[in-house]
């Protein structure tokens, strides 16, 4: 079955989908035919939700995370067929500093969001897709990072997406529900407004045709995702579903090349063409304490035909051409 075919009539839930990434995913799925329901949030005016004119073809909703009545009112009224969870408090700094938002919106909000899906009438094959977060691996000795690996979270943030994630595997198997989670890696793209992000705040300075600044010494390696190619992801493992077997797993899905911060800076100076050298602080190795972090994707690559089709070098450039347009 084609992905348009099956979205097409289908009623969506997308929590965080006026956010970078659901912005994405909302656009793809009403491509394909879905009726799609937002959570409405007030959006930043330069917010892509907002600048592609999601906000009309959408159908956004008062909904709060953190009430369990009103979540369940949604998924009956509205008869949702499929729920992508990716509504969550995700600026790693501000958790740091204040935890207890981050642990209520993350934690709290997925487990009201999983027992209204468990309790809602009228839908017991309701697929639900719950984003978790390459960061719940923490320092990992052997990389790439399967999904076999042991989940070492640290801070705050990477904790409560450790937690949404095994919450999230419990409803699966102690409830029989078809619920998948996914890990995705270092997700880059237009639209991204959180500048405390290497991407979007090198992307900002060379627009305003000022020198990037890494904060870091250059060396920590991430692997990157194209925006797109996370959207290709989230769908193939909605899909993946349809199969009783694949119910309760866990997906990686990253770039699979590990790349240093200072490389991907040099690619967007690339892209802006510009003759300009990055700002070394080395201040520190890396943000998070992790110096080196990358994902094995065999499984998804595997078993449900999914990688990336946007190769870093193409991805940037793409990325700054939409901030070039918009800010």
């Amino acid at each position: 079955m084609s992905a348009a075919a099956s979205y097409a009539d289908r009623s969506v839930l997308v929590t965080g989908g006026q956010g970078f990434i659901g912005s994405w995913l909302v656009e793809r799925l009403l491509d394909e035919g879905a009726r799609v329901l937002v959570p409405q949030r007030p959006a930043p005016e330069r917010s892509r939700f907002v600048l592609s004119g999601l906000e009309s073809r959408c159908e956004a909703m008062s909904l709060d995370l953190l009430d369990f009545a009103s979540l369940l009112r949604v998924l009956e009224e509205h008869e949702v067929d499929a729920v992508f969870h990716l509504a969550a408090h995700t600026v790693v700094g501000e958790a740091d500093r204040s935890p207890l938002p981050a642990f209520e919106t993350n934690i709290r909000g997925t487990y009201n969001l999983l027992e209204a899906c468990r309790m809602a009438r009228g839908k017991a094959d309701r697929h639900v897709v719950i984003a978790s977060s390459a960061h719940v691996y923490g320092k990992q000795q052997g990389l790439p990072c399967p999904e076999t690996a042991p989940l070492r979270p640290a801070g705050p943030y990477d904790v409560s997406k450790a937690c949404v994630d095994m919450i999230a595997r419990c409803y699966a198997v102690t409830h029989d529900l078809p619920i998948a989670v996914t890990r995705m890696s270092n997700v880059y793209g237009g639209g991204d407004l959180n500048f405390s992000r290497l991407v979007p705040s090198s992307v900002r300075a060379l627009v305003a045709g000022n020198a990037p600044v890494i904060e870091s010494d250059g060396t920590p390696e991430r692997d990157y995702l194209y925006v797109e190619d996370a959207v290709d992801a989230y769908l193939a493992v909605e899909r993946s579903l349809s199969e009783r077997e694949l119910w309760g797993r866990a997906w990686n899905a990253g770039g699979d090349t590990p790349i240093a911060a200072r490389e991907v800076v040099r690619t967007l100076i690339g892209a802006a063409g510009a003759d300009l050298e990055p700002e070394i602080e080395g201040r520190r190795r890396s943000g998070d304490g992790v110096d080196a972090r990358w994902l094995d994707s065999g499984e998804i690559r595997s078993l449900l035909g999914w990688a990336p089709r946007w190769a870093p070098e193409a991805g940037l450039q793409k990325t700054y051409a939409w901030y070039q347009e918009h800010l």
